[in-house]
């Protein structure tokens, strides 16, 4: 971008002329050009335009310099010795100046820029004859052998399919340009509104007509021999900063886009039934905008009318405030929601504090940038944890392991006349939470309670001594029951099949 820092000077127009006088002087093959030549350039062209600056008024030799310098490099200096015909020309300066190759197209871009005229835009109906005759004679030069002449007309083809799409993407964006203006200017829209519709619809009869003809000039042209075609171009193509090898693949690429133009690969369609789609589509826009704007003219109303009138009502508010809400009220205007917030903790914040005292509120950056409430997205994936489970597994495990044989040594040892352990007593909290829970009372008097696991069943049995049992941490009462332990049923048999 720092090539185009010309255009932003405030002397830009005299800097547009100067590189125009270079171009004139490249157009006579006068490369390396002095200031003087320049200076002369210019003249010339001040005959033909008015507009053009005095040479004498301009530093020339300092715009050049600017365009050569490291932030521009539109031009490329050197320094010429062989013009010092003296001595005291030999310690002046003697510059001279050329377009480098990214300069010369940033200039021609600029010029491209100002240049173009809406009234340029068309779609090119009468290249398409050419096109066939090209692509015959291609087939024909290629069965010949005539390697010159098959290079001429792939080179044609290539550059008049892409004048044409460069054609139709210009045309297609002026014709949007004037459906948005419409509102401006509808009397223009409607002086060309015959002619823009019949010469769309000449290009897509045109086009209709020759494209299954120049489809079978391209398989003519492939039954010709495609690769060999390709290296026949490539051979004669006298790009000599180019190896074969890269030479052969542009010209595949070059063949690969002209065949896409008439023949379809797959599901995609060819590029001629997307332009023709394409032209469709702008005949039926033109014709709903033709509709709109003369409906709007037959009953008077048109944004103009609408902004006009609106205009009117505002500037005859009977003040300030009623004006900006009229226009607020047209426009849909609100007020800035990023600016106001709730804070986390309303009571630590006086409603006396100003706005420039209290403390800021967090807002979202989609509010903030956008206007819109942050959306609360998808749904995050599940995490499985796996590693984290295994270990809650495996403890899992351990710990049925351990009541296991805690249970165990309860059944061979019993509850009573011994100090239980920590897992012991935890297995006897564990039975007794369950007999508790599912204890029996008949007649409002408690009789009896079981709990079991798979290794031994816990019973409370009514006992007016009750009962008591002795732990690491402290004794145990039962008071009013007595605890039985017996084995559960799969270990009662297996007791039974042991004994």
């Amino acid at each position: 971008m720092r090539l185009f820092n010309f255009t932003q000077r405030d002397d830009h127009v005299a800097y547009l002329w100067v590189l125009r006088a270079m171009n004139v002087l490249r157009a006579v093959h006068q490369l390396q050009v002095h200031p003087d030549d320049v200076a002369s350039a210019l003249n010339e062209l001040a005959i033909a335009h008015d507009e053009v600056p005095s040479a004498a008024d301009l530093n020339l030799r300092a715009m050049l310099d600017n365009l050569a310098s490291d932030n521009e490099q539109v031009l490329y200096r050197v320094e010429d010795a062989a013009r010092c015909g003296s001595l005291a020309a030999y310690r002046n300066r003697q510059s001279v100046y050329q377009f480098t190759e990214i300069g010369y197209r940033v200039y021609c871009a600029v010029e491209e820029v100002i240049g173009s005229r809406v009234q340029d835009a068309n779609l090119s109906r009468l290249v398409f004859a050419d096109i066939l005759a090209d692509f015959k004679a291609l087939a024909t030069a290629n069965r010949d052998g005539d390697r010159d002449e098959v290079y001429r007309k792939l080179a044609r083809l290539d550059s008049v399919l892409e004048d044409m799409t460069q054609r139709a993407a210009r045309f297609y964006l002026t014709l949007n340009d004037v459906a948005r203006t419409t509102d401006i200017s509808p009397e223009t829209f409607l002086r060309y509104k015959h002619a823009l519709l019949a010469h769309m619809s000449e290009f897509t009869a045109e086009l209709e007509r020759y494209a299954p003809r120049l489809a079978e000039a391209v398989y003519e042209v492939e039954d010709s021999g495609v690769e060999t075609l390709l290296e026949r171009a490539a051979a004669v193509d006298e790009r000599p900063m180019m190896r074969p090898s890269a030479r052969l693949e542009d010209w595949r690429r070059r063949w690969l886009g002209l065949r896409q133009w008439f023949l379809a690969d797959g599901p995609v369609e060819t590029k001629a039934a997307q332009l023709q789609g394409a032209t469709r589509t702008a005949i039926s826009g033109v014709i709903a905008l033709l509709r709109q704007v003369t409906e709007a003219r037959r009953g008077g109303v048109s944004r103009t009318t609408q902004l006009r009138h609106l205009a009117a009502w505002a500037a005859a508010a009977p003040d300030e405030q009623a004006a900006n809400a009229l226009v607020s009220a047209a426009f849909d205007l609100r007020s800035v929601r990023h600016l106001s917030g709730a804070h986390d903790d309303d009571d630590q914040i006086s409603p006396r504090t100003t706005w420039w005292d209290a403390p800021g509120v967090e807002i979202n950056i989609s509010l903030f940038r956008h206007g819109k409430r942050p959306a609360p997205g998808v749904p995050q994936p599940v995490r499985t944890r796996r590693g984290a489970h295994a270990r809650l597994r495996e403890q899992q495990l351990a710990d049925r392991a351990a009541d296991r044989e805690a249970a165990k040594d309860l059944l061979d040892h019993g509850p009573h006349d011994r100090v239980l352990n920590e897992a012991e007593t935890r297995a006897v909290l564990k039975l007794l939470t369950r007999a508790l829970q599912a204890r029996t009372v008949v007649a409002g008097r408690l009789r009896s309670g079981t709990g079991s696991s798979d290794v031994l069943t816990l019973r409370l049995v009514p006992n007016e001594r009750g009962s008591r049992l002795r732990t690491e941490t402290g004794t145990l009462h039962l008071p009013g029951f007595a605890l039985e332990i017996k084995p559960h049923g799969a270990m009662r048999r297996r007791r039974t099949e042991k004994s």
